[in-house]
């Protein structure tokens, strides 16, 4: 049985034991009326997109665009504009978990509720009471995605507990290397960050899958794989997913390894170890009815290519060609190549 599967199964569980099927059966009714409705415009969701290991993904976001404690070489969303460790409302949790409701009616499929978006979620120091707050809406379960550099914090480890997957990353185990590929806020130490990650492994009973972003010539030597390893080790992660630079990067110089690279790597690592291998999956069931503002929404999120749209938004290559096209001539969207794909961004 897949990750993926195994969550889902653990929260059907659980809300039945809660008595949410019930609420499960009502939603179903809301999905059935809802599809007649037009689509609504999100502030602060986009998706769902095609995730390489959460499925049909609805992302949260809760941060101003690029507000971050780090500015990591490799990241999609360009450099970041803000660097910071001070945690902040941002916008208004009423309004964010209206949308949530609001988009679970359209019926559209959903396989996790994702915070990750703009930057660093973990800053917002609403996200506790957001994913206590989604677990009694629905059943679907819920992850974040985060840079580990606030997990130092109780009060942060106290915010994640109630959701099932927390996807942390550690790029660089060595001081030296984090510096060079994540670029931090100058108050935050590798050490520090390893030791955050130790004790939220003890208290978190969810499932963790560590994500490591390997950079030629930055962070792949022999001898830094050594360090992350032993830091893994003491983590103890359920899994740990191997990733390296494969959408337009925020510095041409964050250059990918070879397949044959990650599978020496993944083989150093272990068992629990595994490169996180392109998306794969049947077209959405539901196609948005604006698709020019659907493929805005995701494009606005990171680059992305024509394979991901298909999967994405379960439409057709002539049908996103038509759209993309008018964003290119209305200069919405431009057209970028790396490593030999193209892709879209804003």
């Amino acid at each position: 049985m897949s990750d993926l599967k195994k969550v889902k199964n653990s929260v059907r569980a659980q809300v039945r034991k809660q008595g949410g099927a019930g609420e499960a059966r009502e939603n179903k009714n809301q999905k059935k009326e809802a599809k007649k409705k037009p689509e609504k415009k999100f502030q602060h969701l986009y998706g769902p997109v095609p995730s390489r290991r959460l499925g049909y993904s609805l992302g949260v976001d809760l941060l101003p665009f690029k507000t971050c404690t780090l500015n990591c070489l490799y990241c999609q969303l360009g450099r970041t504009r803000k660097k910071t460790i001070r945690r902040n409302s941002f916008f208004s949790e009423k309004q964010i978990l209206e949308e949530i409701r609001e988009f679970l009616k359209t019926g559209t499929k959903v396989d996790f509720i994702t915070f990750s978006g703009s930057g660093e979620p973990t800053l917002n120091k609403s996200i506790g009471r957001l994913i206590r707050k989604i677990k009694k809406m629905t059943s679907l379960p819920v992850a974040v995605l985060t840079n580990s550099t606030l997990l130092t914090r109780p009060e942060v480890r106290k915010d994640l507990m109630a959701a099932d997957v927390v996807v942390p990353s550690l790029d660089g185990a060595i001081e030296k290397v984090f510096k060079k590929i994540n670029r931090p806020h100058p108050s935050l130490k590798a050490e520090k960050i390893i030791d955050g990650l130790i004790k939220f492994r003890q208290q978190f009973k969810g499932q963790i899958w560590l994500e490591v972003m390997l950079v030629k010539g930055v962070n792949d030597s022999a001898a830094h794989l050594k360090k992350l390893k032993q830091a893994i080790e003491k983590i103890h992660p359920n899994k740990t997913h191997l990733n390296t630079v494969v959408r337009p990067p925020a510095e041409k110089s964050a250059r990918p390894l070879s397949p044959e690279e990650m599978a020496k790597i993944k083989e150093f690592f272990g068992e629990k170890a595994e490169v996180v291998a392109s998306f794969r999956k049947k077209e959405q069931e539901k196609a948005p009815q604006d698709i020019a503002q659907a493929i805005l929404a995701i494009v606005h999120r990171r680059p992305v290519t024509l394979e991901d749209l298909e999967n994405s938004l379960g439409l057709t290559r002539e049908e996103l060609s038509l759209a993309l096209q008018h964003l290119l001539d209305s200069h919405q969207v431009k057209q970028l190549k790396h490593a030999g794909r193209l892709y879209f961004e804003p």
